[in-house]
C-alpha cells in the first residue's frame, strides 16, 4: 500500500515528476519553453508546490493569481481543451504512481475543479 500525501515534500515530488512528463510532451512544452529557456524551472516548481501546499494543507505561501497567469500565457500560447485533458491525465498518473489516500484524492478532485474553471473562463467549453 502506498502512503498518502502528507507534506510539501510529497507535493514537490509529485510536481517534479509531473513536470518530467509535461516537458517531453510536444503538445505541452510550448507552455513551458520560456521557463526552461530562462532557467526558471526549479523556481517554477517551487511556486507550484507552494500553490498545492496551500490548497491541500491550508497554508498561505502562494501569492500569485493562478487564473491571471494562465490568461496571460493564453495571449501567447493558446490553450485548448486537450491541453487540460493532458494536464489532468499526467497529474493523476503521477499522483497514483506514488500516493493513495484521502489527500491524494483531494488533490485530483481539486485539479479537476481548477481545470474546469480555467476552461470556463477561457471559453473553451463553447468550442
Amino acid at each position: 500500500m502506498k502512503k498518502d500525501i502528507s507534506s510539501r515534500k510529497d507535493i514537490k515530488c509529485i510536481i517534479s515528476k509531473f513536470y518530467e512528463l509535461l516537458l517531453v510532451d510536444q503538445k505541452m512544452i510550448p507552455f513551458f519553453e520560456d521557463i526552461v529557456a530562462q532557467n526558471h524551472l526549479e523556481e517554477h516548481l517551487e511556486i507550484i508546490s507552494d500553490f498545492w501546499n496551500d490548497i491541500l494543507f491550508d497554508t498561505t505561501t502562494y501569492k500569485n493569481n493562478t487564473m491571471q497567469k494562465h490568461i496571460d500565457k493564453n495571449a501567447f500560447v493558446k490553450f485548448k481543451k486537450e491541453h487540460f485533458t493532458i494536464w489532468t491525465s499526467y497529474l493523476f498518473q503521477t499522483i497514483d504512481a506514488y500516493f493513495e489516500g484521502e489527500i491524494s484524492e483531494r488533490m485530483k478532485n481539486r485539479a479537476t475543479s481548477i481545470a474546469t474553471v480555467m476552461q470556463l473562463k477561457m471559453n473553451l467549453y463553447a468550442k
